[in-house]
């Protein structure tokens, strides 16, 4: 297809495939707003403060700096025990913050459709998946809509958001590093809005401006306004389903798909993003902790017994969350050989202890 001539151009692609469905899906009382803002100015995401985009005030910022952390997951024992790991040490950082902590409440957003057994272990919200055949099997379009239904059903009292996952472990407290109604984002190297810029087209027309003004981001880790979040996530699960139904933005995109579509609807709503390459770290490319507030455990970290990477080859010590789908890791995980890098130290020893102190680890009970 190609680029429109009018700004609702791109509207017509996602009505065709996504909006009836999602007319029918959204409750019938209080709806979120969908559609596309008006015009407003951006800058380029490489720059890591942007100079323009819209900002939305609070009346007394001061006051209003508590954010809300959610999670979304499938009650899959992979997804459940990562989110155990997770809110454990989410609860750890929170509370050696102290009073002054700007960490508000905390929601996995379950989108099954029904309770599991870890509700008053964890703080739950149930929502509903998506048809079934909707999501096309790739599950993680459930994600914006589960964000949808939460934003409209749930009673948020913080007036920020953080979007986070269940394979992020929260090393120390986490401040509201979104100012002046900018969101605040972690850069990804495999966004690139620039290469893919024909396909973009399609969903971000020339008129919004360059496509630069879409920032390298996915939806997470993302601290954003919860008015803000209101508006974008409507589009983004349009957006998302729109991409997926497109052969060429499914070919281009693949497993980040979704990530783009996100990237794009906070472009459209004229939120841009501070980048902060210091929200998280990504072992076993990242070597050291430092001063980052969360380990993405999203690779496998594979080594042989002298500290020596494996990328691609499974290593005589390994740690990778792929091997506990079925099961979840064991308590006191063989720690890595010397050499291995501090990042990867560290996530082992965060799910030892995670694991040393949750009841029941290792019980497998859906």
């Amino acid at each position: 297809m190609g680029c429109g001539g009018t700004l609702f151009y791109p509207l017509l692609i996602t009505l065709s495939v996504a909006l009836i469905t999602y007319n029918i899906l959204i409750s019938s009382n209080a709806p979120l707003k969908q559609g596309f803002p008006s015009s407003s100015s951006y800058d380029d995401p490489v720059i890591q403060l942007p100079r323009g985009g819209s900002r939305i005030r609070a009346n007394d910022e001061k006051n209003r700096r508590l954010f809300h952390t959610a999670v979304t997951a499938s009650d899959s024992v992979y997804n459940t025990w990562q989110c155990r790991v997770m809110y454990y040490w989410f609860k750890k950082a929170k509370a050696s913050a102290g009073p002054g902590s700007e960490m508000g409440g905390f929601t996995r957003i379950l989108h099954n459709g029904k309770p599991d057994k870890y509700m008053d272990e964890i703080p739950t919200f149930v929502a509903q998946p998506l048809p079934s055949g909707m999501d096309q099997g790739y599950v993680v379009l459930n994600r914006p809509w589960a964000f949808v239904q939460w934003l409209q059903q749930a009673d948020i009292k913080e007036d920020y958001v953080l979007m986070s996952e269940p394979d992020h472990v929260i090393v120390k407290p986490i401040p509201n590093l979104a100012k002046d109604g900018f969101g605040a984002a972690f850069p990804f190297f495999y966004i690139e809005p620039k290469k893919y810029e024909k396909v973009l087209r399609k969903y971000y027309p020339e008129e919004r401006g360059p496509v630069t003004n879409i920032d390298p981001i996915g939806n997470s880790p993302v601290i954003l306004g919860k008015e803000a979040l209101k508006k974008i996530a409507p589009t983004w699960m349009n957006v998302s389903l729109a991409m997926k139904k497109d052969p060429e933005a499914d070919k281009a995109f693949g497993w980040v798909l979704e990530m783009y579509a996100y990237a794009v609807s906070s472009a459209l709503h004229g939120v841009s993003n501070v980048l902060h390459k210091d929200f998280m770290i990504q072992p076993p490319w990242d070597k050291e902790v430092g001063d980052k507030y969360i380990i993405h455990y999203t690779y496998g970290c594979d080594y042989d017994m002298k500290g020596h990477l494996t990328y691609g080859k499974k290593g005589e010590w390994r740690f990778d969350k792929r091997s506990y789908i079925k099961s979840p890791p064991p308590k006191n995980l063989t720690m890595p050989p010397p050499g291995v890098p501090q990042s990867v130290v560290t996530l082992v020893k965060m799910v030892n202890e995670a694991t040393a102190n949750l009841p029941d680890w290792g019980i497998i009970e859906r």
